[in-house]
């Protein structure tokens, strides 16, 4: 009992902040009716205004990565953290666009390293034959905050005005920066690294492992992003016909299965790894489930349409994998820096899925109810099957060679220090 009550001490707190990043990312969503009635917005003004948070999100990945490395999660996270709380203030008193803009701007960079200091405090402090299911349940946790933002937000937001809603979120996140300087600091081991020995961003980058795995990671990932976060909602509109209460009971399914597919992913992953497997067969193996789901919707096979949708919304906690592989690959000291260079490839996956699926679709003209034709989404969609395919089959006869077997001491031999006698053969 004594030994859990550190690690949830330090769990909890960075489970929490993932948490408040997957609320923010995805409140607009809800409150967007509001917003554009209130302050007389269009759509293009909405669609920025919503934007600008994976701008700035996206903008402080690598230097939060080399800052958290350098100083540690727990200091990076009350730092930004106490940014966002900041953020939502602003966007609590805004009186116009402009205000929203900058606090949706400081809410998406005051979250942007939610993920990744998680991701490193845990690879850090807790043993790595746990770091599957520790991770799984993670990303479950932090996926619940998607859930949040549909049914309790509404409930929430009968009761009380949206900007009440904003300051109590607000409140919210300075409380859990608060928690990083009172409780997490005194459990974390976690020591700084003088800078002269940091090691560059471009020695990750240069890594040909990470070249073997990262690229289908960012494809499934983005994908599962993309639907869950766009396209699931006009495919169901236009291609399955139905309304508002149909949508919105698909995307609360999609939520739901989004966090147990990580928990079960992080399962099977712990598993996997008694038995000397490691996550790159498994990525490869969930490219492959979330392809068969793909196919399923396109072809219209007759299944339950929750079915298939919750499919690909759980294969969006193969997250789980791509990080998991991220440990086994790169020593500790630079575990925040590959966990960023990562999740900006995740993140720029899904921002060009969204985008090419868009202008697919926007080829095609609406017929007399306003509505694409399946024809649009059916060419759109598998060309992200062709896309993950492709990536898989190659994946096949290079991701296992290219990351080697398990690596189960923590020192292992890497080309991340000057004089390590390793650069001249990696």
């Amino acid at each position: 009992m004594t030994r859990l009550k550190p690690g949830l001490s330090l769990f909890l707190p960075f489970a929490a902040a993932y948490f408040i990043s997957y609320l923010f990312r995805v409140i607009n969503a809800v409150i967007a009716g509001t917003l554009v009635a209130e302050f007389d917005l269009d759509a293009a003004q909405l669609g920025v205004l919503t934007s600008v948070y994976f701008l700035t999100f996206a903008a402080v990945q690598l230097p939060a990565g080399a800052a958290i490395d350098r100083f540690g999660p727990s200091r990076v996270q009350a730092i930004l953290l106490t940014i966002a709380a900041v953020g939502a203030l602003v966007f609590a008193t805004a009186s116009g666009i402009v205000g929203l803009l900058i606090g949706r701007g400081l809410i998406g960079l005051g979250v942007a390293a939610a993920l990744i200091a998680g991701l490193k405090a845990v690879a850090d402090e807790f043993p790595k034959e746990r770091l599957p299911l520790l991770n799984g349940a993670f990303v479950a946790f932090g996926a619940a905050g998607a859930i949040s933002a549909t049914a309790p937000l509404e409930w929430l937001l009968a009761k009380f005005d949206w900007r009440y809603v904003f300051v109590l979120l607000s409140v919210a996140t300075l409380f859990v920066a608060l928690l990083f300087l009172l409780v997490v600091r005194q459990h974390c081991r976690h020591s700084t690294l003088p800078a002269t020995t940091s090691p560059d961003m471009r020695t990750i980058y240069v890594d040909p492992r990470f070249w073997r795995f990262a690229p289908l990671s960012a494809l499934c990932i983005g994908s599962a992003w993309a639907f869950q976060g766009l396209w699931a909602a006009p495919w169901l509109a236009d291609v399955a016909l139905l309304g508002r209460t149909g949508i919105v009971h698909h995307l609360f399914i999609m939520g739901v299965a989004l966090c147990a597919g990580a928990l079960f992913i992080g399962i099977v992953s712990q598993a996997a790894r008694s038995l000397g497997i490691g996550p790159a067969p498994l990525l490869g193996a969930t490219a492959s489930v979330f392809i068969a789901a793909e196919l399923a919707l396109v072809w219209r096979i007759p299944l339950p349409s929750e079915v298939i949708w919750a499919v690909l919304a759980a294969m969006g906690g193969a997250t789980v994998l791509g990080y998991a592989l991220l440990t086994d690959l790169f020593p500790r000291e630079v575990r925040g820096r590959a966990n960023a260079a990562l999740n900006v490839l995740h993140i720029g996956g899904a921002f060009a899925i969204q985008t090419a699926i868009g202008l697919i679709v926007g080829l095609w003209e609406r017929d007399g109810g306003d509505h694409y034709p399946i024809q649009a989404y059916q060419i759109a969609f598998f060309t992200i099957i062709a896309g993950i395919g492709s990536l898989v089959s190659t994946s096949k006869s290079t991701v296992n060679r290219e990351v080697g077997p398990i690596d189960t001491t923590e020192n292992r031999c890497s080309c991340f220090s000057k004089n390590s006698p390793c650069c001249s053969t990696v």
